[in-house]
């Protein structure tokens, strides 16, 4: 049966500093991370031994672990790859993201109104969570969603392509209390040419969520 891995970090701990210490980095992907991959992979051989004995009293609680597991894996796999080093600023035509810059505009009004609303989104997370910015097929605009834990409050269908972790083990180290500080700082690493890039293959798979009969 295939099985989850934890991705391999696209740079090294200490390449998103000062933004995200190189301790939060490690301890967030090599600890953190590594448990939502081995909590996925364990309930998926809990759902497949509840087949074979076909007991299903664990039902309801294993469908809401691998929920839980899963997404966190997801999440966490994008949210790697949103940071880099040499990121933020404003997307710009000029610097080959003219595309999401224009859907930014479109879906929000402007990019000020996006980063606000996406700041917020993630700053009043109550309790564990994350903000994300996604593509949402049926209409082909751009949402901000309020996720809490991994999967809850979400839109289906919709694609995340830009995801802050709100989780108090993606900052406490370095941030103390202080979630909105570690929030506005997350724009200095945003990696906008990865974002573009999950743009496009999100719109590009846009027709196979209502196909026609």
């Amino acid at each position: 049966m295939p099985v989850y891995t934890l991705p391999e970090l696209p740079y090294d701990y200490a390449a998103l500093a000062p933004v995200i210490s190189p301790e939060i980095i490690e301890l967030h992907h090599d600890k953190h991370h590594a448990a939502y991959v081995k909590g996925a992979n364990d309930t998926l051989e809990q759902l497949a031994e509840a087949r074979d004995k076909e007991q299903w009293g664990a039902l309801n609680g294993l469908e809401k672990s691998l929920a839980f597991h899963l997404s966190g894996h997801i999440l966490h796999s994008i949210y790697w790859h949103n940071m880099t080093g040499d990121g933020g600023g404003e997307p710009l035509a000029a610097d080959g993201v003219g595309d999401l810059a224009d859907a930014i505009a479109e879906s929000f009004g402007s990019y000020a109104g996006f980063k606000a609303q996406l700041t917020k989104a993630a700053a009043t997370t109550q309790g564990s969570g994350w903000g994300v910015l996604a593509y949402e097929p049926l209409s082909g605009r751009l949402v901000v969603e309020q996720v809490y834990d991994h999967q809850g409050n979400v839109g289906q269908g919709s694609v995340p392509i830009l995801v802050f972790d709100a989780w108090e083990h993606a900052f406490y180290l370095q941030y103390r209390n202080q979630k909105v500080d570690f929030i506005d700082a997350m724009w200095a690493v945003v990696n906008w040419q990865d974002v573009a890039r999950r743009y496009e293959a999100a719109r590009s798979r846009a027709d196979v969520l209502l196909l026609a009969p």
